[in-house]
Formats: structure tokens, sequence, C-alpha cells
């Protein structure tokens, strides 16, 4: 993989996101987890190229994301369907997701993992993080259908570091 600006990316960020999903991973050489998401953004805050990203707390990859101080966001082709499929369905404390998946973890410079076989991978450094709280939506309909139990995702904010491209 080689390293190239954020902006030069010539990706449909909304097909990127919503249908090709992608893998937030957080942790360290010794011990990360990994889960599929298609709830995220990219844009640009703070005067810097950044990613935002939710996790819910009942997720295992939730403590990963909370101890480490960057993350990633990789994407795959099509061919990579069922790794994600199966990295979003199981739980990273009941099986090793990413030998199932038939994933290779690799490394940034930093340490924070990624996989070999994405096509675009982001390293992102943590900014911000909050929990999203039901009295700030201001379409009632949104936490009734999304959050019915009440379990929030925490919202993840992430400066851009790097941007991989196979």
């Amino acid at each position: 993989m080689h390293s190239v600006s954020p902006e030069s990316l010539k990706d449909n960020v909304f097909k990127l996101i919503s249908q090709d999903w992608m893998l937030i991973t957080a942790g360290d050489r010794t011990k990360f987890n990994t889960m599929t998401a298609n709830w995220a953004g990219l844009g640009y805050l703070w005067y810097q190229p950044v990613s935002y990203c939710f996790v819910r707390p009942q997720r295992y990859t939730f403590e990963f994301m909370e101890k480490s101080a960057c993350y990633t966001l990789s994407f795959f082709t099509e061919q990579h369907r069922d790794a994600l499929s199966l990295c979003g369905s199981q739980s990273g404390r009941d099986i090793d997701k990413v030998q199932a998946a038939g994933l290779t973890p690799a490394f940034t410079e930093a340490g924070t993992p990624y996989f070999a076989e994405a096509r675009l991978v982001l390293e992102c450094r943590k900014l911000y993080a909050h929990f999203l709280e039901e009295s700030s939506f201001c379409d009632s309909h949104i936490p009734a259908e999304a959050y019915a139990a009440k379990d929030f995702h925490r919202m993840y904010i992430g400066g851009i570091e790097q941007c991989l491209v196979a």
C-alpha cells in the first residue's frame, strides 16, 4: 500500500460507507479487535480531514476504541463481502474473527492495526468522543427506531493521519 492525501480520493463516500461497508479496528500489535460498520462519515473539521464513526458500548471493539489513541477504517472490494459479514455478526470475544474471515493483520508505522486485503485504509487519531443522547435528537423518530433498547452509540471523530491505497 502507498500513502496518498485524503483529498485525492475519488470514491463516492456515500456508497463507500453505506453500501461497501468498512471495518473499524482499534488496538495494537499484541491485541486488537475489528467490527463491520456502515454508520460513519468523512469530512473536514477543525482545519483538517476527519472521519467519524459510531460504536455501541456492548461491542467488543468499544473497549479497544476507548483505550487506543488511533483507529483505522478499512475498505474492501466486493470480493471480501463474506469477511465483512462475518466481522459484523460475530464477536471477537467468542472467536478469532480475523482468522475466521481469512484476513491478514497489518500495522501502520504507528502500530495501528488494519488489514492487508483492504483497498483503502484511513488511519485516524482520536480527537473527540461523545455518547449520543436521546435529548439531543431533533427528530424523535430516530431514537425510537434506532435505539429502542436505549443503547446509544459513542461517536468518535478522528483526524485522518494517513490514507493508504492499494
